[in-house]
């Protein structure tokens, strides 16, 4: 089996904004979508996994744009498996536009977990192995992000439509969240560059999630969201986007 795995996929209105660019949880639905295709070309699938009580997620990704391709345009994304860390399953994807040139590149590190308990399997433990490749051209796999002190706040429940078949809160979702803490008139004139998120912990129906989010340095753009656990705050993800 061939170790790199590719689709096509066309813009269509659904995966844009008001201004017809890319949508980044559409950005990050691409990448994931190409990644499950390619485990299922080879027999690691969500139903083979469940079968043996397990489930695949994303704990961090990094994402570098070129451009955000627009409605109508069609992109070919390629992705393959990076060599297995002790802890997570690397992966990188990158896009290309109808005329060969890169519209964006993307690292994700993928763990297994347990169905029932929810806890992280590592890879020497788990029973599978991926073949890992490089071409040369990964980008560096993403860092944990530090806390900071952000004076902007909104709380937000986490909803039916938010939710995925592992019964939390699909990561994609938590860039649409993000998008929409700025208005359209910031999205008009400002355009990601660079983003990283790690998601620390699960958010599942009907919790509120706090969102913490400024300006620390300029045009970047940090949020933390944390929920109540008792008498402390949780915190659930974290994010950094350039622009």
């Amino acid at each position: 089996m061939q170790n790199i795995y590719t689709q096509n996929f066309t813009i269509t209105d659904a995966a844009v904004d008001r201004y017809g660019k890319l949508k980044l949880s559409t950005l990050l639905y691409y990448a994931q979508e190409v990644a499950g295709q390619h485990f299922n070309a080879i027999a690691m699938s969500y139903e083979a996994l469940a079968k043996k009580g397990m489930f695949w997620a994303i704990i961090r990704q990094r994402v570098q744009i070129t451009r955000l391709p627009l409605r109508g345009e069609s992109i070919r994304v390629e992705t393959w498996p990076m060599p297995t860390t002790r802890v997570a399953y690397p992966r990188s994807v990158v896009a290309y536009d109808e005329q060969g040139e890169e519209v964006f590149r993307c690292i994700s590190l993928w763990v297994l977990m347990d169905l029932n308990s929810r806890a992280m399997i590592l890879p020497g433990k788990s029973g599978i192995s991926v073949e890992g490749t490089l071409r040369g051209n990964e980008l560096a796999a993403p860092g944990s992000l530090a806390p900071k002190t952000l004076n902007q706040h909104r709380l937000r429940p986490v909803c039916f439509t938010d939710l995925d078949r592992n019964g939390h809160m699909n990561n994609t979702r938590y860039l649409d969240w993000i998008d929409d803490l700025l208005p359209s008139q910031f999205h008009a004139q400002h355009s990601p560059t660079e983003l990283t998120v790690c998601y620390l912990s699960e958010a599942r129906e009907g919790q509120e999630l706090d969102l913490r989010w400024d300006f620390p340095e300029s045009d970047c753009l940090q949020v933390d969201a944390f929920r109540k656990q008792g008498e402390k705050d949780e915190r659930i993800f974290s994010a950094r986007l350039l622009y």
